[in-house]
C-alpha cells in the first residue's frame, strides 16, 4: 500500500511538472523536443498493447499511424473539416482497416506473421504513392492554415504557438498510459499474457484467440492513429515515406523493445533513450560534441565523413543499440532497472 501512494505521489509529482512547464519554458525548440518525446511515448505505449502484452510483434504499424494522419489531413485539405473532427473520420478508418487486416493476418503466426505486417505497410505505402487523386501521390499533402478552435463562437485556442500542441501531446501521452494501465489491471489484460505465453494452453482455457487478438489489434491501432493524426496536424504535412515507412514502424517497435517490452513505463524509458538520441543525429550535435572535445578535427576526413553522414545514420545506429540491449538488457531498461532493485535490496538485507 504505501509503495503504491508512493508511486502515486510521484506520479501526481511529475505531472504537476509538465502541466506548468511552458509557463517557465521559453524555447520554441525545447517545447518541440517536449512534443516529439510524448508522440513517442504514445506510439510505443499503442504498439506495446499488441506487441508487449499480447505477444504479436507487429513490423507494419505505420499503416495505422499513415491511416490516421491522412485520413485527417485529405479531410482537412479538401473539405476544410477541422482536424479535432477529421481525427474521429481517422479512428473509424483504422477500426475497419485493422479488423481487415487481422481478420487475415491472424491466420498466421511468429515470423510469418511479422512477414504479412511488414507487407501490409508496404501496401499502404505503394497506395498513397498511386492514388494520387486522393493522396497526392508521392508530393504529399501540405496544410498551412490550421483553423482556430472555437466552442460557441469562442475561441479558445489559435495554433500559433507550440503550446496547444505540447497540452494535446500530453494529454495523448496520458490517454495511451491510462489505456494500458487498465489493460493491464484487467482480465481482458490477462487474456493478452496468456496468448502471449502460450496460444494453445490459452485456447485450451476457453479464450477466444482471434476474437481477443483483433480487439488488442484494434485498440492498438486507434491509438496509434490518434497519433498519427496529431502529427499530421502538428507538422502539417505528410507523405507516405514519411507516415508510412518501414522505418517508423521499426522506430516505433525499438521504442518498446529498449524500454522492455509488456510493461507500463518501458515505452517512456525508451522515449527517453530515442528522441534525444534522434534529435542528436539529426542536428549533428554528436559531432560538434565529438569536435569541441578534440576528438576529432573539424577539418578531418573523418570530421568531414561524421558531419555528412552521421545525421543519416539513425537507423544504423537504433540497430547497434538493439544488438547492445539484447546481448546485456533482454529485457529492456524496465528489466534492467528491476533486477538492479531487486539485487540492491538483497545485499541490503
Amino acid at each position: 500500500m504505501t509503495k503504491t501512494l508512493l508511486n502515486a505521489a510521484a506520479f501526481l509529482l511529475v505531472l504537476g511538472a509538465l502541466l506548468v512547464l511552458p509557463r517557465y519554458m521559453d524555447s520554441p525548440y525545447a517545447l518541440h523536443m517536449m512534443i516529439l518525446l510524448f508522440l513517442s511515448i504514445s506510439q510505443g505505449q499503442s504498439w506495446n498493447i499488441l506487441g508487449g502484452y499480447t505477444g504479436q510483434h507487429s513490423v507494419g504499424h505505420a499503416a495505422y499511424f499513415g491511416v490516421g494522419a491522412y485520413t485527417t489531413m485529405m479531410l482537412m485539405q479538401a473539405r476544410g473539416v477541422a482536424p479535432w473532427i477529421g481525427v474521429w473520420a481517422g479512428v473509424a478508418a483504422v477500426v475497419v482497416v485493422a479488423l481487415v487486416i487481422g481478420s487475415i493476418c491472424f491466420r498466421l503466426r511468429g515470423p510469418y506473421f511479422v512477414l504479412a505486417s511488414i507487407a501490409v505497410a508496404e501496401i499502404m505505402r505503394l497506395s498513397a504513392i498511386n492514388l494520387t487523386g486522393l493522396t497526392n501521390g508521392a508530393e504529399g499533402i501540405l496544410v498551412t492554415d490550421l483553423p482556430a478552435f472555437k466552442i460557441g463562437g469562442r475561441v479558445i485556442t489559435d495554433f500559433m504557438t507550440k503550446v496547444p500542441f505540447y497540452y494535446i501531446g500530453l494529454a495523448l501521452a496520458l490517454l495511451t498510459l491510462a489505456v494500458t494501465w487498465g489493460i493491464e489491471r484487467s482480465k481482458l489484460g490477462y487474456y493478452f499474457q496468456a496468448i502471449r505465453e502460450d496460444q494453445d494452453a490459452a485456447h485450451s482455457l476457453g479464450i477466444h484467440i482471434a476474437l481477443y487478438k483483433n480487439i488488442g489489434l484494434v485498440i492498438s491501432a486507434v491509438l496509434t492513429a490518434l497519433a498519427g493524426s496529431f502529427y499530421g496536424i502538428y507538422v502539417g504535412f505528410v507523405d507516405p515515406p514519411t507516415v508510412l515507412g518501414l522505418d517508423l514502424s521499426v522506430q516505433i517497435m525499438l521504442i518498446c523493445i529498449i524500454g522492455g517490452m509488456g510493461t507500463l513505463y518501458g515505452p517512456v524509458l525508451g522515449s527517453l533513450v530515442l528522441v534525444p538520441l534522434s534529435e542528436a543525429l539529426r542536428s549533428n550535435m554528436v559531432t560538434d560534441l565529438l569536435v569541441k572535445s578534440g576528438l576529432v578535427s573539424a577539418d578531418s576526413k573523418v570530421g568531414i565523413f561524421l558531419k555528412e553522414n552521421l545525421a543519416h545514420a539513425h537507423v544504423l545506429l537504433y540497430g547497434i543499440l538493439v544488438v547492445l540491449v539484447i546481448l546485456f538488457m533482454p529485457e529492456g531498461l524496465m528489466g534492467f532497472l528491476k533486477g538492479l532493485t531487486s539485487r540492491r535490496r538483497k545485499e541490503a538485507v
